[in-house]
């Protein structure tokens, strides 16, 4: 069974996915980049951008970012929260960020496992949307936790004012 007819028209750009347009070289993130030695290529973006691309924070960082269940969540966030004071006080605005970002990760993929079966939103085979509700309930609560990490995270306001000065001076 096919997914229903729809009689809306579909707005121009909007027929293919985004990502079938995605433009490699506009992308502001680099596998190659050592951000650590080159904080300045660094760009905040938008939301979770770059997170799982920047280097040596991707590699600091995930190794502590799970979320399973609520208790592995908790250790996780911690942990991470942990990383973020520390590039802080270090005045690492690069690894701070990107802490920040491994946070709200943290609370958006255990929210898409507490809303779907496995995680998926879109059946493999033919990409229709899955029934949203057949997730596992042990991720919401472990995707509350990393939202209350996360938001702490982003009221600091050392975070705050480093975050506006990096977003003033280089985008």
């Amino acid at each position: 069974m096919g997914r229903p007819a729809c009689d809306l028209p579909i707005p121009p750009g909007m027929d293919r996915p985004s990502y079938l347009n995605f433009d490699r070289a506009a992308y502001a993130w680099r596998p190659d980049v050592d951000y650590r030695a080159h904080p300045e290529l660094y760009r905040v973006g938008k939301g979770e951008q770059g997170v799982l691309i920047c280097e040596p924070y991707k590699g600091e960082l995930v190794p502590h970012w799970r979320f399973k269940t609520p208790e592995v969540a908790r250790a996780s966030s911690r942990a991470i929260y942990g990383l973020f004071l520390a590039y802080l006080r270090r005045g690492d605005f690069v690894g701070a960020d990107m802490a920040r970002k491994f946070l709200q990760m943290g609370f958006t993929r255990a929210r898409r496992y507490a809303n779907y079966r496995g995680g998926r939103k879109y059946d493999p085979g033919d990409k229709h949307p899955l029934e949203k509700g057949t997730g596992d309930p042990a991720k919401a609560e472990s995707a509350r936790i990393f939202f209350e990490a996360w938001k702490k995270a982003e009221a600091k306001p050392a975070y705050a004012k480093r975050k506006a000065e990096w977003k003033e001076k280089y985008g």
